[in-house]
Parts: C-alpha cells; structure tokens; sequence
C-alpha cells in the first residue's frame, strides 16, 4: 500500500491553551498510539490533504526528530462548522503485526445486465480488511463481467489469501437488478423459445393421449 509522508514536531504540552495556539497557527494536534506508550505531536495543517480528502486509502509516514513511524490513519475530528480538522489519532504499524482497515472496491469489466439495461448496486464500496502491514492492497478488484440481470457478487468471490475480509459469506458487494428499460439478451431469448416449444409439445402429447 501506497505512503504518505507527515511531517511534524513532538508537543511538549497538551493543554487546552496549547491545543488553540497550535490550531491558530494552522497546525493539527495529534496521537500516535500503538506503540509503548502515546506520542503527542503536531503537523501543518496542509500535510493532511492527499491523506484525508481522497477516495483511496493509505498509510502515513510520520517523520519526527528525525524518526519515522509507519502508521495508519486511526480517527479524525473535523470542526462542525468550518471542516477544519481539529484532532487526528494513529496507530503505530508494525511489520510483525496484523491490522485492520477499510479497503476501497474497485469495479473492474462491463457488466451484460448493465448493458442490457439492469440497474448496477454498489453497496459495499469498501471492505473491512485484516492483513500484515505488508500486504495491505491499495484496492480490491471486483469483476463484473459476468453480472447478468440479477446476478450478485458475494463477499467470497473477493477473497485472497494475503488478507482476510472481515464481513459475513452473504454479503453482497455488488449486483445488477432489472430495471424497466431492461431489455433481454439473445440467449436468454433462446432459453425463452426453448422452453416454451418444449411445453407446447408436451400438452399436445397430452392431449393425443
């Protein structure tokens, strides 16, 4: 998984009134837990951006007094009114040690059902993953090539053995349900032809006898 570097400086107070000077400064206040005991430090308030406003997820790279910490993002407090981030916490990796998060889904193909007019539901547009800090993927690719008009694609389907996904066999990540402009593929035509020859020849044999 992708890193994102965070520099910043250890605090040497946590009090309220130093907490506001570091905010009036444009700095965050932070935790970093995990390890044998809380680290408190500070970051520009800009360091944050490509962690906490994207889509994809990663893990941060906290550089302070010259030590690196490898460390995922854990918790984040905004302001309710101004979106100003106000507190962030994260949690110490290491390389011997499972961890948990959230893991984005990413569609891959085209889906039959979608294209023959059926309605695409993405329910599950992330995961909850546990894995070694090593083989944390950026995403998990989900096929849908073979989705036809109500067809599912289940959690199982999904699963790899670098990392184990923490959610129940039937939960469904994604599925195609019929619309009203959904239209019926040429096979299927064919089954529908298929079967009801077969029914007309059976009630005329019935009926012969």
């Amino acid at each position: 998984m992708k890193s994102i570097t965070i520099k910043g400086s250890k605090r040497e107070s946590v009090g309220k009134a130093a907490t506001k000077a570091l905010r009036n400064a444009e700095k965050v206040p932070c935790v970093l837990y995990g390890g044998d005991k809380p680290l408190h430090f500070s970051a520009d308030e800009i360091s944050f951006k490509n962690l906490v406003y994207t889509p994809n997820v990663y893990t941060a790279m906290i550089e302070l007094d010259g030590t690196k910490y490898h460390a995922i993002l854990q918790d984040i407090q905004f302001h309710p009114v101004t979106d100003k981030i106000l507190h962030v916490d994260f949690y110490q990796l290491f390389d011997d040690k499972m961890v948990t998060m959230n893991i984005p889904v990413r569609l891959v193909g085209n889906s039959p059902g979608v294209l023959n007019g059926g309605s695409l539901r993405f329910p599950m547009r992330k995961l909850h993953v546990r894995a070694l800090p090593a083989d944390l993927p950026d995403f998990i690719n989900a096929d849908i090539s073979k989705l036809r008009i109500g067809s599912k694609l289940y959690v199982t389907e999904l699963e790899n053995e670098k990392f184990t996904i923490l959610h129940p066999e039937n939960t469904v990540v994604v599925q195609v349900r019929t619309a009203r402009a959904a239209i019926t593929t040429d096979e299927e035509e064919g089954e529908e032809e298929t079967t009801e020859e077969g029914a007309t020849e059976e009630g005329a044999t019935e009926a012969a006898e």
